[in-house]
């Protein structure tokens, strides 16, 4: 009989260490003999190095080692380029980390780092993304497998035909992803194993990356990250600090802890990518579409293919006869770009749903309604109905709680004094994943149980969560459950992202802790453990039976000064249909973070790129701007009760990316209401709503 666990709020079972600075990330963790690692970034965007001088740095008696590709221990090349690190002269990016120095001490390290002297052959170089840049082409996929290209039926005809139209270009900057826990890791070599701390999303893919670059065994690599600061993607995978920790341990037979600097995240761990997008909609008088035409145009570096599923958000979002998508790619002398919160929908979504409000306008329909009328419960992509679909619901119970019926859609119609006010919605979407997971369950003599899986709580309130999944499914209260997760030692379990980690970890708990219940009803004595495995379909980038998404609805009321284009925020509400809530304080906060963070996209983030040197001119928190407390005056969010027996045993969705999906998009869309003035080029800051036509 279940406790009823899973559906309560319930506060975050590690919150108490965390306030009290308890709960250790990666290079806190106590180690004898330690020593401390600082990376040396290439000055050059393009080149090969001919010289480095380690004398001034190697003069300090604390200064151990300047590890580089003169004297590194080899690693093995992989399918992941960016981590064969300090294994040869040449530099294909500004920022490229080209040694480590390590220390007894950080300062000294630091300091180290400092006087190493490294002379470079420097070449030409190419860095600013372009829609006529000679080198775009067609990549084999988009992250991570989706077809490049899509399309049905006519759409050149479709479009010529229709008796309105909308032909719009929208432009997103690079966004960097500033976990407020940096890339870091703490590594430990003993009899040829090799011991991580590493602050990541996944313990599994770290283990068999060194695994791999270190020619070990993977049961020989452990890799631990049992408190994680934030990571928006960017620690999907092994990363330059992990690789540069353990190559310096290796090189000096001692421990290092090595964290990157703020400065050092702004580019060689990832970042999203800049976008170019054209958007073309053609619909009837009646606002339905006829024909759809998304294509994405991004950047990706000369190290590796990265290409970001821009317009894939486009295909299953509204239904018509006639669709394409495009996704096209240019190589540039710059750091690989990787996930970033909702890597895709989000700046798709941002093009699609602010060309859908133009569409409205054009046809003279309410954005709403339009949104409505154009929904689809077959997936227009692949066919096949979806195993839900509440978008509508969400936009009609969003609208309520807004208050949106009555708006009246004039540009400029309402005024504040010298602030003019304006509101704007936007639909979301966001595939519900799942991957294949395994976990194991043990009854104590004393009554109580321990369930281990290694899964990753990155700040999202996952540990709590799987403990009240626990909970229900061995029909015990919460307080006889210990949760273990973090640890790669553990049973194998996905990372954290894609908004599946709780779809897939849950899968997995559930079963061994229903077998396990089912052995103790049998006569099984305490002590008892059990094993289970998940072996969900893997539709991540393929087509599943049935697709499944889930999906949101984002009101935003903005005032803009009509003397100085200066935009705030007054109130941002989302309503949510992302299957079953496991905890609706967690929950509350993913969806009001996801919100900022759209938010912040859309008036603020903003990667600046000097074409000069190759490097964001921007690369800390005092000039990459972000949202504050002050900026986010009101934010609500909600969610359905959606009821989805197609899903997984828990019956969730996943609700980490889809509030960031359409926030941006309701904001420009906002900001045109309330100026008259469309924003299509990211940020909207108060130079453009000024320089267009003047707001006074």
């Amino acid at each position: 009989m279940s406790t009823g666990a899973v559906g309560r709020a319930h506060p975050r079972l590690e919150g108490r260490e965390k306030v009290t600075g308890t709960a250790r990330y990666a290079v806190e963790y106590p180690v004898d003999g330690v020593t401390y690692g600082w990376a040396v970034p290439a000055t050059v965007v393009r080149g090969r190095i001919t010289r480095i001088d380690t004398t001034d740095a190697l003069a300090s008696p604390s200064v151990l080692a300047v590890v580089h590709h003169g004297n590194a221990p080899r690693l093995a090349p992989g399918p992941q380029p960016e981590l064969w690190l300090l294994q040869e002269p040449a530099v294909h990016y500004r920022g490229q980390f080209v040694a480590v120095v390590v220390a007894t001490s950080l300062e000294a390290a630091r300091e180290g780092a400092r006087l190493v002297r490294i002379d470079y052959d420097a070449g030409p170089h190419s860095t600013v993304l372009a829609a006529d840049h000679p080198g775009l082409y067609k990549p084999e996929h988009v992250n991570p497998s989706y077809p490049t290209d899509t399309a049905e039926g006519d759409f050149d005809a479709g479009y010529a035909a229709a008796p309105v139209r909308v032909d719009a270009t929208y432009r997103t900057p690079a966004y960097h992803n500033n976990p407020m826990e940096p890339h870091a890791t703490t590594a430990l070599w003993h009899d040829g194993r090799l011991l991580v701390h590493d602050s990541t999303q996944g313990a599994v893919p770290v283990q068999s990356a060194l695994a791999e670059l270190f020619e070990l065994p993977q049961e020989s690599v452990r890799v631990i990250a049992e408190h994680v600061g934030g990571g928006f993607g960017s620690k999907g995978y092994a990363k330059a600090a992990v690789v540069l920790a353990a190559l310096a341990a290796r090189h000096v037979d001692r421990p290092v802890k090595l964290a990157l600097t703020r400065q050092q995240l702004f580019g060689p761990i990832g970042y999203r990518t800049p976008s170019i997008q054209r958007v073309r909609l053609a619909a009837d008088t009646d606002g339905r579409l006829t024909a759809v035409c998304h294509d994405a145009i991004s950047q990706t570096s000369t190290v590796r293919e990265f290409a970001e599923q821009i317009a894939v958000y486009t295909r299953s979002m509204y239904a018509a006869p006639h669709r394409r998508t495009t996704h096209r790619l240019v190589r540039l002398d710059v750091p690989t770009p990787f996930w970033m919160r909702a890597p895709g929908e989000c700046p798709g979504a941002y093009a699609l749903e602010s060309a859908m409000d133009e569409l409205a306008i054009a046809v003279g329909v309410d954005p709403v309604e339009l949104r409505i009328r154009n929904d689809a419960q077959v997936d227009p992509d692949q066919g096949e109905p979806f195993t839900s679909r509440n978008l509508v619901a969400c936009l009609r119970e969003g609208a309520q709680r807004f208050g949106w019926t009555g708006r009246d859609p004039t540009p400029r119609a309402r005024r504040d004094g010298r602030w003019l006010i304006g509101t704007g919605v936007a639909g979301s979407s966001y595939p519900a994943r799942a991957r294949p997971s395994s976990a194991a369950a043990t009854a104590r003599p004393d009554g109580t149980f321990l369930v281990r899986i290694d899964a990753t709580d990155i700040g999202t309130g996952a540990r709590t969560a799987l403990w009240q999944v626990a909970a229900d499914a061995l029909g015990v209260p919460p307080e006889r459950v210990e949760i273990r997760i973090g640890d790669s030692d553990l049973p194998v379990a996905p990372l954290a992202g894609g908004s599946m980690g709780t779809a897939s970890w849950s899968w997995a708990v559930i079963r061994a802790c229903e077998a396990l219940r089912t052995k103790l009803r049998e006569g099984a004595s305490p002590g008892t453990e059990v094993s289970a495995e998940a072996d969900t379909t893997d539709e991540v980038g393929g087509q599943p039976t049935r697709p499944r998404y889930a999906y949101g609805a984002q009101f935003v009321e903005v005032r803009v000064d009509a003397d100085t284009g200066e935009v705030r925020v007054n109130r941002s509400l989302g309503v949510f249909a992302a299957g079953r809530v496991v905890n609706p304080t967690t929950a509350r906060s993913q969806l009001i973070g996801g919100m900022t963070m759209g938010l912040s996209m859309a008036l603020h983030e903003e990667g600046l790129l000097d074409e000069r040197y190759g490097d964001w001119v921007n690369h800390d928190l005092a000039t990459y701007h972000i949202t504050g407390c002050a900026d986010v005056e009101a934010v609500e969010a909600y969610w359905l009760d959606e009821r989805d027996d197609e899903l997984n045993p828990a019956g969730v969705k996943g609700i980490g990316e889809i509030g960031i999906v359409g926030t941006a998009a309701a904001v420009a869309n906002a900001v045109h209401h309330a100026t008259g003035v469309r924003i299509r080029d990211l940020p909207i800051r108060l130079d453009k709503l000024i320089g267009v036509s003047g707001l006074a």
